[in-house]
């Protein structure tokens, strides 16, 4: 094979290179040429370029030959590849949906397939981004279970669900105008406008009046026929115009004809019949559970559960409802067995192969009621912020947050559920969280039933009615009578060995208050501080003591308690600091025995072995290892969630003897104890110290007594100090449980849901909640009404308004204007402490109500309650005709002339003068007078009270009430049009705003009815009654109508402030469409738009996953505290720019009308945890983040756990956006939260 050389050349000189310059144009730009002889330049030499050379080369390089053009040289300028040819890939095209499906027909008796039958289906075009109905589509499957924000719920049950027809309807309605008949006559916003409509009357001849238009209101019972058909009327009656009076009427005494006119018209409008009201639809069915159910078996023949006791008589009356699918409110007394229906409801979905879902109102309940459930049915499945296991099984235990959320993702699960249950329904008083448990209510689609577990509330069934109204659907209320463990109420004195049995019996098993209990604890308490006087002199402390009188206290009641059998006891405390104090200060005592001291042990090696080992030297973990192995546990908040379960689980065993806690135990699972000691009824409610609620006591002493264990269940309450008094023990005890309150408000993530569904609206939302529930249930009546109002005012005359009467109209607004004006200067009057004064005895004042017109009265005495003021009046009126008090008839104005309006017109009798003693409310006084009279009120209202008497009622009146009632008629004939008044201004010193104004209205309106015209024309009584009428009459029509519209929703100001606020911020445009924002700030869970403006204004971008986790801790935080001089400058920046941010909305909010101050706003956010949480996401141990801050263990663990859900919503809502890297970092900073004994599996679901 030859081989080759390789050859080594010299490079070449650059002058050597055959390459050329050659200049472009005149543009200055040179190229490089490898061409031998080119040009230096593209010009001729000593030529500039001019411009019809340029303009002759561009038409001829770009218009005449075109493949000059790099356009069309493709062999540079792109490169293509072979396309492989599919033609299989043609018909993997989605297909059309089905427009039919094969129905089966079956034997109507045997249930056998007969054979198929083709039926079409609608419809077939839905999905879940466009359609809120059942039968559209499922979404994909990794959707399943949470659903998407993008799509839409499924349609509420309860609301009319618009049909294709109805929709296709409206579209035509809103296109199609009938310019005939469709046209506006009154111009929106006006209240009148023209009436096109031709007169029946026809214009008179100049110069000549019609007799019969004169004469129509006297009613002469005549008249021409030729008068008749000029009139446009037909021979005979007048129908309603004029109506003959009856035969058998009384006469009436008046002093001319135009009076006795005005009555018998007056007579006839009040006689019209009242509206028919509709009978009253009963939503809420109270359930008799005093009978017992005798055929419980036979109508249940197979029961779906079983239990190995027989339920009790509530407990088979509501099973006997789940059985019929019925939704039933079971309102039962604590320990009565309120599980039992929650059981065979889910027992009954498993037969059913449907779903249930538990709804709890705290985390800890549902991981209790999680394990009790799977022990029972296996198939149970647990849903809560940072857990989700067998999300696939029938029954779903969550809380009412998660359902929500998958309420408004329209999440599938809900397609196969048959019940939804609210456990602890009275949570529903909650002011933060309430409101969640009133949008799921009317957010449930038809198909499930719902079952509502409470303690016993007093408004029951007024609860029930709201959702059998909203649902449109019968709710069985059942109630439970008496407790399966009556309860019995002490009180406990003692606080050392000696006085160990001062316990002293208040409230026995039968509901008796025992005051000899009471009076004997009071004793007991007054010896021993006499005694203490005796030894320690005579100044006693008034507060409880301290620690060590508390070690004395507990010591000598324990003792007591433990050789009596009535452990264990639960102590309700309310402090964290006091529950830990109490306990810590028992050191010498020891409750258990030495096998329940094993027991103990292994249960607790066995539990914390799952923590790593720094975690298992925590303080708090060693502390109550102590604790516990004495059989003392302390249950709050500030514990560990795996210690509070810990000790929740051996007081279930009876390990525990002695349990501190908070009240959040009351709300957990049912615990019950032989014994429950309140350390004190006051508690502090976020703002002040308090007594005890009934409601909240009758929860905490509902843990007394274990049914089947003890015959009665012990409640005892320590006098530390002083005895409370009896009037607060009494309502405590014996009161009224709290009612089911709404607690129903408007948020920013409701609206946004709401707006991003055209068929919902939210007014739709606020007229379904509870607390528009008063004003709405009479709305069936009130249309049926504003039906027949609408016939009445087409059945009545319209008043004639031409001539002298062409101000009628105006004269009557004028004086229905003046009269509310005076109406509120007067209310203002009596509001103001100097109208008050003046309101003394011997005052003479107007009165004006419904039994007294403008009638002078003289006030004999002034007393005080609860509701107000009072004040008891010497009043003139007629003499009755008969003895009967009900025969005196109410005060029914004529028409008012304009001296009527003006001034008074004071009441005159027309007979003998009466007189009578009322007491009249503040509203009843019409005017108060100048004039004061000297009068013995005790002594004509004592006899007035004996003329009363039968034997004495024909005695003469004392010289007293003659004196004032001759005075007072005195005043009436001086001044006919009233005495004078004290001025508000002038005389009482009145300077509100409204006052004066009012007045100068006032002013302005006596001036213009002085000048009216109507007044002086003949047909004008009769005018004016036809035009009262017919203004009351739409005046209630307008009033209707305001009810039953949305101006009556009294959140509708706050939504329209909130809409303009997400409108400024860019969240909803100015049609009402939901924006890019709005759909972000729909996935968060909490924060909605601080977070969704921080992630818009790229303020999380840039930090770390550790700073991000660090600045959010500031939404979720609890616990205030300072943020600490040690944060990284990093984090201080970030801070103030989370701040800044809240600043900013604040101020929009504040500029939009909203009540919450800038400082408020910002104040809800709370950055004490920041370096705690920056430590924790960068792998600090928990054992050494307790050095950081002195915020409880417990309360540290909570804020983790919210931030890493806070973190996912993020991650989603970054998915949403498109911001991968943000979505990174919020999955880096959730994992790096989720570890150790912060995420440590609860134990309940092991």
């Amino acid at each position: 094979m030859m081989e080759r050389e390789r050859l080594v050349l010299s490079p070449p000189d650059p002058l050597d290179l055959p390459l050329r310059a050659v200049e472009l144009g005149c543009s200055g730009r040179w190229e490089l040429l490898n061409i031998a002889g080119a040009p230096e330049s593209t010009l001729p030499h000593n030529l500039l370029p001019c411009a019809p050379d340029l303009q002759q080369e561009a038409e001829q390089l770009f218009l005449s030959s075109p493949a000059w053009l790099p356009l069309h040289g493709l062999e540079h300028s792109a490169r293509k590849w072979q396309r492989k040819m599919d033609p299989w890939s043609l018909l993997a095209v989605l297909g059309a949906p089905v427009p039919s499906d094969l129905q089966a027909q079956r034997h109507p008796t045997t249930g056998h397939i007969l054979g198929y039958k083709e039926v079409l289906l609608e419809n077939t075009d839905l999905s879940a981004t466009t359609s809120l109905s059942l039968r559209r589509p499922p979404g994909p499957i990794s959707q399943s279970l949470w659903g998407n924000p993008t799509q839409y719920p499924f349609w509420p049950g309860g609301m009319d669900e618009p049909t294709i027809t109805d929709l296709s309807t409206r579209e035509e309605a809103e296109e199609e105008i009938d310019f005939e008949t469709a046209l506006l006559t009154v111009p929106p916003g006006f209240k009148k406008g023209v009436d096109f409509a031709p007169k029946d009357y026809p214009a008179p001849t100049p110069g000549l009046l019609s007799l019969s238009r004169l004469l129509e209101p006297l009613d002469l019972g005549g008249g021409d026929e030729d008068e008749r058909e000029a009139m446009g009327q037909p021979g005979g009656t007048r129908g309603d115009t004029v109506m003959a009076s009856p035969c058998n009427a009384p006469l009436v005494r008046a002093s001319s004809l135009e009076d006795l006119v005005l009555k018998e018209a007056s007579t006839i409008a009040s006689s019209l019949e009242p509206p028919k009201t509709l009978p009253q639809e009963q939503w809420a069915i109270p359930v008799d559970v005093t009978t017992p159910v005798g055929d419980f078996y036979r109508l249940i023949p197979q029961p779906a559960f079983q239990w190995p006791f027989e339920p009790d008589v509530f407990q088979k009356q509501a099973i006997l409802h789940l059985e019929r699918h019925n939704s039933v409110f079971v309102a039962a007394h604590t320990s009565a067995g309120k599980t039992v229906v929650a059981e065979y409801a889910i027992a009954l979905a498993q037969k059913h192969m449907t779903r249930t879902i538990y709804t709890s109102p705290i985390k800890a309940l549902s991981n209790q009621k999680f394990r009790d459930f799977r022990n029972t049915f296996g198939d149970v499945g647990l849903l809560t912020g940072d857990v989700q296991l067998h999300s696939e099984a029938s029954c779903l235990i969550m809380t009412t947050e998660i359902l929500r959320s998958m309420l408004y993702s329209g999440s599938d699960v809900i397609r196969d559920l048959e019940w939804v249950i609210f456990d602890e329904v009275h949570y529903i008083n909650d002011a933060e969280r309430g409101v969640v448990w009133e949008e799921v209510l009317i957010m449930l689609p038809e198909h499930v039933s719902v079952i509502l577990l409470s303690a016993t509330v007093p408004n029951a069934l007024e609860f029930a009615d709201w959702i059998g109204r909203l649902k449109r659907r019968q709710i069985y209320v059942i109630s439970t009578v008496t407790r399966p463990v009556p309860l019995e109420h002490y009180l406990f004195t003692g606080n050392s060995p000696k006085t160990q049995d001062e316990l002293f019996l208040l409230l026995d098993s039968q509901g008796t208050f025992h005051t000899k209990g009471y009076y004997a604890a009071v004793e007991a308490k007054k010896e021993r501080m006499s005694k203490h006087a005796q030894t320690f002199g005579a100044k006693q402390p008034t507060h409880q003591g301290g620690p060590a009188q508390d070690r004395g206290v507990y010591l000598s009641l324990l003792a007591s308690l433990r050789r009596r059998a009535q452990l264990p006891v639960v102590v309700f405390t309310f402090s964290r600091g006091r529950c830990d104090e109490q306990a810590a200060g028992l050191t010498s005592l020891d409750l258990t025995t030495s096998s329940e001291k094993s027991e103990i042990h292994l249960f607790l090696q066995r539990c914390l072995a799952r923590l790593r080992g720094s975690d298992r030297q925590l303080p708090q973990v060693l502390h109550m290892s102590e604790l516990l192995h004495r059989g003392l546990g302390v249950h709050h908040s500030g514990i560990l969630p795996i210690l509070k379960e810990i000790v929740e689980m051996l007081f279930s065993r009876g390990l525990v003897k002695v349990l501190f806690a908070t009240e959040t135990f009351a709300m957990g699972v049912n615990m019950p104890a032989r014994t429950v000691v309140f350390d004190s009824m006051r508690k502090h409610d976020g703002s002040t110290f308090r007594d005890l609620l009934p409601g909240e006591y009758v929860q905490m002493a509902g843990r007394a007594g274990r049914r089947g264990l003890d015959p009665t269940g012990t409640v005892i309450l320590l006098c530390k100090g002083r005895v409370p008094e009896m009037v607060d023990l009494h309502r405590m005890l014996t009161g009224k449980p709290s009612q089911l309150q709404s607690q129903f408000r408007l948020t920013y993530t409701m609206i946004l849901n709401l707006l991003r569904v055209d068929a919902l609206r939210v007014e739709d939302m606020m007229k379904r909640s509870f607390s528009e529930f008063p004003s709405r249930k009479d709305s069936k009546a009130h249309e049926q009404a504003l039906a027949e109002l609408t016939k009445k005012l087409e059945a009545l005359e319209e008043p004639d308004l031409t001539g002298q009467l062409v101000d009628l109209s105006e004269y009557y607004i004028w004086g229905e204007e003046l009269t509310e004006i005076r109406s509120l200067i007067q209310r203002r009057v009596i509001e103001s402490v100097n109208g008050l004064k003046s309101l003394s005895s011997g005052r003479v004042v107007v009165v004006k109500n419904q039994d007294h017109h403008n009638a002078l009265g003289v006030i004999l005495q002034v007393s005080s309650n609860s509701t107000g003021r009072s004040f008891t009046t010497l009043v003139l009126c007629d003499k009755p005709l008969s003895e009967d008090p009900w025969d005196r008839g109410s005060a029914s104005p004529g028409v008012p002339y304009p001296d009527d309006l003006v001034g008074f017109k004071l009441f005159l009798p027309e007979g003998p003068c009466d007189h009578t003693v009322a007491k009249l409310q503040p509203r009843d006084v019409a005017a108060i007078t100048t004039k004061v009279l000297r009068v013995n009120g005790e002594k004509i209202l004592e006899d007035f009270s004996k003329r009363q008497q039968l034997k004495f009622k024909q005695d003469p009146p004392v010289a007293a009430v003659t004196t004032a009632v001759q005075e007072l008629l005195r005043l009436s004939q001086a001044y006919p049009a009233g005495p004078p008044t004290l001025d508000p201004v002038n005389d009482l010193q009145l300077k509100d705003m409204s006052v004066v104004e009012g007045g100068l209205r006032a002013r302005k309106l006596e001036e213009l009815i002085r000048e009216a015209q109507c007044v002086h024309s003949p047909r004008f009584p009769a005018q004016y009654l036809k035009l009262r009428e017919r203004m009351q009459v739409l005046k209630e029509m307008e009033r209707l109508r305001f009810l039953l519209s949305d101006q009556s929703l009294l959140l509708l100001p706050e939504y329209h402030q909130r809409v303009q606020v997400l409108q400024t911020l860019g969240y909803v445009d100015e049609a009402g469409t939901v924006k890019l924002a709005g759909r972000v700030a729909c996935a968060m869970s909490s924060h909605e738009l601080l977070l969704t403006e921080l992630m818009f204004d790229n303020a999380l971008s840039a930090l770390r996953p550790e700073e991000i986790a660090a600045l959010l801790s500031g939404l979720v935080c609890q616990s205030p505290g300072d943020t600490g001089e040690q944060l990284p400058s990093t984090l201080k920046q970030g801070v103030e720019r989370v701040r800044a941010v809240a600043k900013r909305i604040g101020e929009v909010q504040a500029a939009c009308g909203l009540n919450q101050t800038v400082e408020e706003f910002v104040g809800e956010l709370n950055f004490g945890l920041v370096g705690v949480v920056y430590e924790w996401a960068r792998g600090m141990p928990f054992s050494e983040l307790a050095g950081l801050s002195g915020t409880p263990e417990g309360l540290v663990v909570r804020c983790i756990q919210r931030l890493a859900e806070m973190c996912r919503s993020l991650r989603g809502a970054a998915r949403l956006v498109g911001e991968p890297v943000l979505g990174a970092k919020m999955e880096t900073a959730a994992t790096l939260l989720r570890r150790d004994i912060v995420f440590a599996a609860s134990l309940y679901t092991q």
